[in-house]
């Protein structure tokens, strides 16, 4: 599914998110010209805005209406950019979202002091909202996604990881955000704990969704939709779930060779090879097999949920999430 499919899907809140992408640019704006200059190159390249659509389909899927919703999402979008800008410094990228990240048009300390400065709006956000238990949520979610980031590092290159590790890695860094958005109407509209849980689950079962697919493009993906070239995730040595799955149905000689490509400062012809083993290994089919596991569990979740057009298309989103191309 491509990005003009996404945004036909994401009508039934089209003025929510118009509302947000107006709320965006003005919240941006400052006297400083040079972090305007920065804030127009990330609106730009604003990504696909799943954060934002997901937590207002979820809140209206549960009749939840509260101009705070726009508020809410544009804090939790904030945070999502600041940690790609932090990032992109980390990776050392030069391209996000086909277009130069802002360590490389700029430079890293711009990079990182502009996610501080996005940290640090979402946060002012968040207090005007008045609701602690949202800010204990978004706080905890962002607490996660920094220690997911910090855990991936520690495991860089650990071709011992396993997959109930790696789920623990992504659940932190990605899906703790998703978890955030999709139970920020329910606690903004102080539902009960039963069904603030319940919105968290989906949530962070999307996110998982949504992460392995990720790592899966960077196998199979085209840099010319994905924004980046692929293999990329393997030079810089992140270990994802077809590359654990492989490695473990694999015999020693064979692991040996594979992770000696890996170990050895891999290049084009030996991240071909590693994609083409992975690929032979049944890697690919078990990844999203896993992804679609994670879908479904989602889609369990909210079985329960009133049948209106918001939850249709949450359930449309569920299939999104494992069958996009980008």
């Amino acid at each position: 599914m491509n990005r003009e499919q996404l945004h036909l899907l994401t009508k039934p809140v089209a003025g929510d998110l118009e509302a947000f992408d107006k709320r965006l640019t003005n919240y941006l704006a400052t006297e400083s010209k040079m972090i305007n200059s920065v804030a127009r190159h990330i609106l730009a390249s604003r990504g696909k805005r799943l954060r934002p659509a997901m937590l207002f389909l979820a809140a209206r899927s549960g009749g939840m209406r509260s101009p705070r919703l726009v508020d809410a999402a544009l804090a939790i979008e904030l945070i999502h950019t600041a940690t790609l800008l932090h990032d992109d410094v980390v990776d050392e990228s030069d391209v996000r979202r086909g277009q130069d990240t802002i360590n490389y048009r700029w430079n890293n300390l711009v990079s990182v002091l502009m996610g501080d400065f996005l940290f640090s709006k979402a946060f002012y956000l968040l207090v005007s909202i008045g609701s602690p238990k949202l800010i204990k949520s978004v706080s905890h979610a962002t607490e996660r996604v920094s220690y997911g980031e910090l855990r991936q590092i520690e495991e860089a290159a650990n071709f011992d990881l396993c997959q109930k590790d790696y789920i623990r890695i992504i659940s932190d860094k990605t899906a703790s955000l998703f978890a955030t958005a999709c139970e920020a109407g329910p606690i903004i509209k102080k539902a009960e704990a039963s069904v603030i849980r319940k919105f968290h689950r989906f949530g962070e079962n999307i996110g998982i969704a949504f992460q392995i697919t990720d790592d899966l493009l960077d196998f199979i993906g085209e840099s010319s939709k994905t924004g980046k070239e692929a293999g990329s995730d393997l030079i810089q040595g992140k270990v994802t779930l077809p590359l654990i799955y492989s490695l473990d149905r694999s015999s020693q000689k064979v692991r040996n060779e594979i992770t000696g490509y890996l170990n050895n400062g891999i290049n084009k012809k030996g991240t071909d090879h590693v994609v083409q083993f992975v690929t032979e290994q049944g890697g690919l089919d078990y990844a999203y097999g896993v992804a679609r596991k994670y879908s479904e569990r989602a889609g369990n979740i909210f079985s329960s949920l009133k049948n209106n057009i918001y939850s249709r298309t949450l359930r449309e989103l569920m299939q999104f999430t494992v069958a996009r191309d980008n």
